[in-house]
């Protein structure tokens, strides 16, 4: 599986890597536009907040801009990142459609393809993670509805039996939202494949995962563990720029910096970390849905008849009999 989903980068890396550069590349600039135009506008409220001749307890309506300003950012960020990685999510099984088939795609297909399934995915991504927190947020509220009518009954001796019972709690959610998040692992890409809606999609992901549950697990898992050790390797010579001596010191600011010294002497830094984010997500986020879709591909492979499945879903005329089934090692 692993050295499947690196043969399909290794092919068809350029539609891949350029739908995903041209999405997280665009979020990223929206991210640093964003915050330039951010820290202009607070940037009198943070000579303010530094001053000299600010109080000891900062005023509300210097903290308030800030907060209002940075807190619209992230919930920017959550969003833009959120359609890019739905997008890039969808493109890796429309490229392995057409890699099972050994025929070629371009960027434009891929673009076009992942698009039309974007809100189906966020649709079943969102279902998923429903799925999963509704359990933890229950158990939450009951825990400190508990604790609450405790201490109103006064009974201090109460509360290590609701503390241990809590942790135990938590305890069995940990592998009861693992076993629910495997089980929905292959929505997504059953999602592109099949054309299912989210909530089809995932009764579909559960019934191939059925029997499956430790080898999807075990593969997924090595998968996901790869692409973020891989990442932070990309990301270290970054980092270690960023820590040579003297090339950004705080000391080189004044008693009393201004906004715009603060944004000349970390802007370079925020900029290479960006850039270092941005190289390590175009490989963390292709390579673990390629190994997820060659699970799907793998499975249906094993149970179910799937080269004129694959041909129809490709929008191709049926395999002719002599070229049998697709690999699976494709």
């Amino acid at each position: 599986m692993l050295g499947g989903a690196f043969t399909t980068l290794g092919r068809y890396w350029k539609p891949l890597i350029g739908v995903a550069l041209t999405l997280f590349g665009a979020a990223t600039l929206v991210m640093i536009l964003a915050l330039v135009v951010a820290a202009s506008a607070v940037a009198t409220q943070w000579d303010a907040l530094t001053s000299a001749h600010s109080p000891d307890a900062p005023d509300a309506a210097v903290l308030v801009p800030l907060g209002v300003a940075f807190g619209v950012l992230m919930l920017l960020g959550m969003i833009v990142f959120l359609l890019a990685t739905a997008v890039v999510q969808a493109a890796a099984p429309v490229v392995l459609q057409e890699a099972v088939l050994g025929r070629p795609v371009t960027f434009g297909q891929v673009w076009r393809r992942a698009w039309s399934r974007v809100w189906s995915i966020i649709g079943t991504v969102f279902l998923t993670w429903l799925i999963l927190i509704v359990p933890m947020v229950l158990l939450t509220a009951a825990f400190v509805g508990l604790i609450v009518y405790t201490a109103t009954l006064g009974d201090q001796d109460g509360f290590v039996p609701l503390i241990v019972a809590g942790f135990l709690g938590g305890l069995l959610l940990g592998p009861v939202a693992t076993w629910l998040y495997v089980r929905f692992s292959l929505a997504p890409t059953v999602v592109v494949f099949e054309q299912q809606r989210p909530m089809a999609a995932l009764r579909r992901s559960t019934a191939l995962v059925r029997g499956n549950w430790w080898r999807v697990f075990g593969i997924g898992l090595l998968a996901y563990v790869m692409a973020g050790v891989i990442g932070y390797m990309i990301q270290m010579p970054f980092q270690m720029i960023g820590m040579l001596p003297g090339l950004f010191d705080p000391a080189d600011l004044g008693a009393e910096p201004s906004g715009g010294e603060v944004l000349a002497l970390f802007g370079g830094l925020m900029l290479m970390s960006f850039v270092s984010q941005l190289i390590s997500q175009l490989f963390t986020s292709v390579f673990p849905p390629l190994v997820v879709g060659l699970l799907y591909v793998d499975l249906r492979m094993r149970t179910e008849n799937l080269g004129p499945v694959l041909a129809q879903a490709a929008g191709a005329a049926p395999l002719p009999e002599q070229y049998g089934p697709p690999p699976s090692h494709a």
